[in-house]
């Protein structure tokens, strides 16, 4: 009881079963207004109160988070998760450098256990698996034997890490993604511990871990950096936040799903504005949104810019958790405990908000985003115009006929060619400009058809985003269905899959009789992980791919996920377009995006008769009467009572049982992380910046994408030379996804998009120019040239520098290039706070600057001034810059370190080095 310095703690019985808690109704009592304040401020609230120490945790952070305000504040707040989320991707360079932190603390003469995870990690493998075999039955297991083949040595790996370490456990590749599995079976609503009771809560290593929002978990993505602290007993410290109050009203309309909802909400909240803050959602029509409804909004967090979208916990919430198999004793403490402490949601509060925004549900209509950014709002009935002034603006196709786009000559079609095959003999593309639109025809034995700019050449329901919700899903099969009984198939141009999120998904569509339609159309199931999403679609086949990159077509893709940025779906593919999975499978049946979907036929029958999208879309009582007999508890238990054991190759993988891991020299996927390598005692002083030079000059929205290593690379690249001359065939590349365990490959692909755009390069993509000689050459190759005379970096950009996925090789990279600050006009929450963890220093411009308004031209020499002496939390520092000519500029701009910790992150070269240090002072 020592650490209930306002003797709150009380007890609450369940199911015959006594706890223990920190009231927020005895809080209340004793005078506070807790009942004004939004659910997730009561959350932190009970979080610090909890957690209070008088250490890492202080009194005043307690009163900060206890005096919340509208406003909010410019005070840090400390937060200790319950637990911790990880994937693959960013989970495997978490516990390399766990890995690494513990054997350099052995070779310090420390006990290597006491690191250790000291909260429970969850890590999901499923950014892995890739498309590169689909629209057959054995997609699925030739997909999960490549991944295998690629992946063993991570694999390997992340098992030995499963045994070695405590509270960590792994669920092997192809059970599901890692946010539908935290929504359908992680998750618990309430957590006990040791006797106590008290909210879920988690970080995720992903940046859409705000999923679980919608059961009633607080939970948002983080950087690899700041979940590894949190892991090894770290708060995490972020600003006190604004709380937007989302109110809906109405139901959504028959016509419209789910989908619809999140992308219009995406759009009115990135219009508003809601970088850093939290939204948290009300108002009436929150009684007809099921969890799954709740989870698709949640999900798309960083899309919209917040931290999460919060739903407090009601009756769906207990409705859903019944539904996917929890425990009577878990719903019953969920309901207890939340009606006991002022965390369940009646509709008859009266909380007080930063700021409200409304949202009539019933006015939702059909609707996509694109072609690069989720908010980029279309409604479907002005697509066509949309993207005829798109092509003839953004690509330079001018005065097409729509009706002219990629026609066919007949039904059925040839099975695509996979991998890397040869364009085959009998292929023939010829190119032919009409009207202005470029159109090839590609003839394939004695079968032809017209590729044109607007083909879909990739169609897949796919993302934990939607294919955790049964209505749409079983929407896409009853789509798929009357469209099979119309004698209608895909156009041979489009690249088909199925991805879902959990084995829920296909176990009821098998039991509904819809798996077989899906499949009908070539929407068979090729792996149950983020595919698409995760830029992991795979290669176009031989034909399709030879057309556009000899003819520079402009192709499109439909997905059913949450992420459309350039380049990242498909490096060939310059049109992405996010929709429900209904949508998917029409747009793949017409085969082209050009389309009036509401009065254009989107295929005809074998009769030539025209058949139109309301003759395939289902109304929501036949949707609902299918779910009705399909979902139950029954499906969740068969398909988690084994989630953790794997199938037989993962069964078989052998694993050292040491301690601490034996790195191999010889690997290309797995190497011990250069951060804490003979790490002195004690941090060097802080020193200025003095004589840098710019490494990239960046514009507005450079999102993580642009910035991390992420998707496919070719032998001509930095990283691809690398691993050619450590004996890596380009066939065994694999993604840097895939080795974002290995420094050295991943350096080299830090800022190597194809798409960013380098005001210092007349090239497009990761090159820049060393500024001494004027020589352009890759980022890579600039920065080693930069180390060898000991220039320090900088990289300058624009507005919302950072946004997009929680990427620690985002700050990782940057680090290694040898930049030592960023100067930018904004940040993402993410990006910046992952900066300051690697040591990097975040600069921003003061209010109504940036580098046109003072003239940069990125060829300066840049000194920075103010960091050595009396440093503090958003100090102003000093800038001066010196032209070419020799002119001199002197301005000054912000130091993003918001807390006393960050400085004491940044101090010690970073979080990692700061736990280190902390844990060596230990005797």
């Amino acid at each position: 009881m020592q650490n209930d310095i306002y003797q709150i703690k009380r007890l609450l019985t369940s199911k015959n079963r006594t706890f223990s808690y920190y009231s927020l109704t005895e809080m209340e009592n004793q005078g506070f207004n807790i009942k004004q304040m939004p659910f997730s401020i009561r959350i932190l609230l009970e979080n610090v109160l909890r957690n209070y120490d008088d250490f890492a945790i202080t009194k005043e952070n307690i009163e900060t988070v206890l005096n919340w305000k509208p406003e909010a504040s410019d005070k840090d707040i400390p937060f200790k998760p319950a637990r911790v989320l990880m994937q693959d991707f960013t989970g495997v360079p978490a516990v390399v450098d766990i890995a690494s932190l513990r054997a350099e603390a052995a070779k310090k003469g420390k006990n290597p256990d006491m690191i250790n995870p000291l909260i429970p990690v969850d890590l999901v493998i499923d950014h892995s698996v890739q498309v590169d075999y689909f629209g057959t039955e054995y997609s699925y297991l030739r997909n999960m034997e490549e991944e295998y083949n690629r992946n063993t040595e991570r694999y390997e790996f992340l098992k030995w890490a499963q045994q070695s370490f405590s509270n960590f456990s792994v669920v092997p590749p192809g059970m599901g993604i890692c946010h539908q599995v935290n929504l359908e079976y992680l998750s618990k609503g309430v957590i006990e511990r040791n006797g106590e009771i008290f909210p879920d809560t988690l970080v995720g290593t992903d940046s859409h871990t705000p999923m679980v929002n919608g059961i009633g978990v607080i939970a948002w993505g983080v950087g690899g950096i700041e979940a590894e602290a949190a892991i090894l007993g770290q708060p995490i410290y972020f600003i006190m936040p604004e709380v937007i109050g989302l109110r809906l009203s109405g139901e959504i309309p028959l016509g419209s799903t789910g989908t619809d909802m999140v992308l219009t909400i995406a759009e009115l909240l990135r219009k508003y504005g809601v970088v850093g803050k939290f939204v948290e959602v009300f108002g009436p029509g929150l009684d007809s949104l099921s969890v799954p409804d709740r989870a698709t909004i949640g999900n798309m967090s960083p899309e919209f810019g917040c931290t999460v979208t919060y739903f407090p916990i009601d009756e769906k919430t207990l409705e859903y958790m019944r539904l996917s198999n929890r425990s009577e004793e878990q719903i019953d403490l969920v309901e207890q405990y939340c009606k006991a402490n002022l965390l369940w949601r009646t509709g008859d509060e009266n909380i007080t908000y930063t700021d409200i925004l409304e949202l009539d549900l019933s006015t939702i209509e059909p609707t996509i985003a694109g072609p690069k950014r989720p908010q980029d709002k279309i409604l479907l009935k002005n697509l066509q115009p949309k993207l005829i002034d798109l092509l003839d603006k953004t690509f330079g196709r001018k005065n097409f006929p729509p009706k002219q786009v990629s026609r066919w000559s007949g039904e059925g079609g040839s099975q695509p060619i996979q991998g890397e095959a040869a364009v085959p003999e009998n292929a023939k593309i010829e190119e032919k400009i009409e009207n202005g639109i470029k159109t090839v025809a590609v003839t394939l034995g004695n079968e032809q058809f017209m590729l044109s700019d607007g083909a879909v050449a990739i169609a897949a329901i796919t993302s934990c985003t939607n294919t955790s919700n049964p209505f749409v899903m079983i929407g896409a099969g009853l789509v798929a269905k009357k469209a099979r009984e119309r004698g209608l198939n895909v156009k041979p141009w489009v690249k088909t899959s199925l991805a879902p999120g959990s084995k829920v998904v296909t176990d009821y569509l098998a039991k509904a009789d819809l798996l077989g339609d899906l499949e009908s159309l070539k929407f068979h199931v090729v792996g149950y992980g983020c595919t698409s999403c995760i830029g992991n679609s795979g290669p176009l086949p031989a034909h399709i791919a030879k057309a556009v990159e000899e003819h520079d077509l402009v192709l499109a893709s439909v997905l059913s996920g949450n992420r459309n940025f350039e380049a990242r779906i498909h490096p060939q593919i310059k049109m992405n377009f996010l929709m429900s999975p209904m949508l998917v499978v029409v747009f793949a049946i017409a085969g082209r995006v050009d389309i009036d979907l509401l009065n254009e036929p989107i295929s005809y029958d074998s009769n030539q008769l025209p058949v139109y999208l309301k003759d395939v879309w289902p109304s929501n009582d036949e949707i609902n009467e299918v779910l009705s007999n399909v979902l139950s508890p029954k499906q969740f238990s068969k398909s988690y009572e084994t989630i953790f054991d794997g199938n037989e190759t993962w069964q078989k993988l052998k694993i050292p049982e040491e301690k601490i891991y034996a790195w191999d020299d010889n690997s290309t996927y797995i190497k011990e992380a250069p951060f804490f390598k003979d790490l002195p005692e004690n941090p060097k002083p802080l020193q200025d910046i003095e004589n840098a030079r710019t490494l990239l000059m960046l514009g507005d929205s450079i999102t993580t994408d642009h910035i991390s290593p992420a998707g496919s690379f070719n032998e001509n690249s930095a990283a691809g030379k690398y691993l050619v001359s450590r004996g890596v065939e380009k066939a065994d590349f694999n993604s840097y996804g895939s080795r974002r365990g290995h420094d050295e490959v991943m350096i080299r692909g830090t800022f190597a998009n194809v798409r960013i755009k380098n005001a210092l390069s007349e090239k497009e993509g990761g090159y820049t120019k060393y500024l001494p000689t004027g020589e352009e050459m890759s980022v890579y190759d600039a920065s080693v040239q930069y180390k060898s005379n000991e220039t320090p970096l900088i990289i300058l950009a624009g507005k919302e520098y950072g946004s997009g996925s929680s990427r620690d090789w985002a700050a990782k990279g940057t680090f290694l290039l040898g930049v030592k600050a960023v100067l930018a006009e904004s940040y993402e929450r993410i990006h910046r706070s992952n900066l300051v963890g690697m040591g990097v220093l975040p600069l921003q411009y003061k209010e109504g600057e940036n580098a046109l308004s003072l003239g940069l031209d990125g060829k300066e020499t840049f000194s920075i001034t103010g960091i050595a002496q009396d440093i503090k939390p958003l100090k102003e520092l000093q800038v001066t810059a010196v032209k070419e000519n020799g002119d001199h500029l002197s301005f000054t701009v912000i130091a993003r370190l918001d807390s006393k910790i960050e400085i004491e992150y940044y101090r010690n070269d970073g979080i990692l080095q700061y736990v280190l240090r902390q844990f060596l002072q230990k005797d």
